[in-house]
């Protein structure tokens, strides 16, 4: 019996690798002779740089960058051979910054550009990107600025940090772009498909939560697309329309206009790199899952990419668990989970139930009750 186990991070409480292991646990209760595979997941999102590290055997790197609001900041990005698993929200993430400091109109992502060129000296020349969770709303133009990037005003000047300094952007160059990004491949994982501007745009949509008015939102959308309208005259291929060149505030532009960057589900991103279908190959049982399973889960997030892809290779039964699970998670039914279990196994807290070494000991608990009905099922 082979059993492949890819579950994503359970946030506050496990990591994928811990909840992995512990999976592992109660499978080999069962099977205690069994081939059993453990692989770390993510979607894109928090924990790609953990989980891809650890699948790909590569190492953490901690980089001082410029911070959204300008500070300095610790930011940590991984680095396996030449590919580079960097998070922007790891430098310009809307959670380091306090609710009553949220100011788009100032926040940039000029850490994200800091990542980007420390990892180059490092000698990475493939990058993976997770985009989500930002502060900012600059179209990218501080990544660029720390790229080598000319943004300049009329007088010539670099312009401000945050989505102001578009407001007086008159030039976009990369002349003096450090030359090695001509040999850079950027995947940007990206899951939402908003433009650049306009009601579905960066600024409408996810200005507020940022900590934009109705004003500010109306004044940023103009700036973003002025500035696209700027890089199409001035040769760049602008395509402000494109889906996702409105995420993380137009950072998912200037990846697309600016890098060549190719903006991909995140969690396709994940299972390509990390080349779960290898280790699906002849897999009898397979066990994914995540903190909350739901409806969005059913529409291609990391338990549902990973049975969708375990049905591709063959496998015959998907399992999932999760610390809770809502009415709508049957979805995951019609898109390649076969069953899926909550782990909770009494009434408690939901800081009782979080803590690291409850969850891992329901979770292998619900595991090793899930797996002796299979095997069961199976007649093993």
């Amino acid at each position: 019996m082979k059993g492949v186990i890819a579950i994503d991070s359970m946030k506050g409480s496990l990591s994928s690798r811990q909840a992995g292991e512990a999976a592992a646990q109660g499978l080999r209760r069962v099977f205690p002779q069994g081939e059993v595979v453990v692989r770390p997941l993510a979607d894109g999102g928090e924990g790609t740089v953990e989980a891809l590290a650890d699948s790909l055997n590569g190492r953490l790197e901690t980089a001082a960058v410029t911070g959204p609001m300008g500070e300095t900041v610790e930011a940590v990005y991984a680095i396996a051979g030449q590919t580079a698993v960097i998070e922007m929200a790891a430098a310009a993430g809307l959670p380091m910054v306090p609710p009553e400091e949220r100011n788009p109109l100032r926040a940039t992502t000029r850490g994200v550009g800091e990542l980007i060129a420390d990892a180059i000296a490092k000698g990475c020349r493939r990058f993976v990107v997770g985009i989500g969770g930002s502060a900012t709303n600059d179209g990218g133009a501080g990544m660029l600025q720390a790229l080598g990037f000319s943004l300049l005003d009329r007088e010539g000047n670099p312009i401000a940090p945050g989505a102001e300094g578009l407001a007086r952007l008159a030039s976009v160059s990369g002349e003096n772009a450090l030359p090695q990004l001509k040999d850079c491949r950027f995947r940007v994982a990206c899951d939402v498909n908003n433009p650049l501007c306009g009601e579905k745009g960066a600024s409408a949509v996810y200005g507020p939560q940022k900590g934009a008015d109705e004003e500010m939102v109306r004044r940023m959308d103009g700036w973003l697309a002025a500035f696209a309208r700027l890089a199409g005259e001035q040769g760049f291929p602008s395509h402000p329309e494109r889906p996702g060149a409105g995420a993380a505030g137009g950072l998912g532009f200037a990846f697309q206009t600016f890098l060549g960057g190719e903006l991909e589900s995140g969690i396709r991103i994940v299972l390509e790199e990390t080349r779960l279908a290898d280790d699906l190959a002849g897999a009898d049982l397979v066990i994914t899952g995540e903190g909350r399973l739901d409806g969005q889960t059913a529409m291609g997030k990391a338990p549902v990419g990973v049975a969708r892809l375990a049905k591709a290779q063959g496998c015959p039964t998907v399992l999932a668990v999760a610390g809770s699970v809502t009415p709508q998670a049957t979805a995951c039914n019609q898109e390649g989970i076969d069953a899926f279990f909550p782990i909770l196994r009494g009434i408690v807290t939901l800081e009782e139930a979080m803590e690291p070494a409850t969850a891992a000991r329901n979770l292998a608990d619900t595991v090793e009750q899930a797996v002796r009905l299979w095997k069961n099922a199976k007649g093993l």
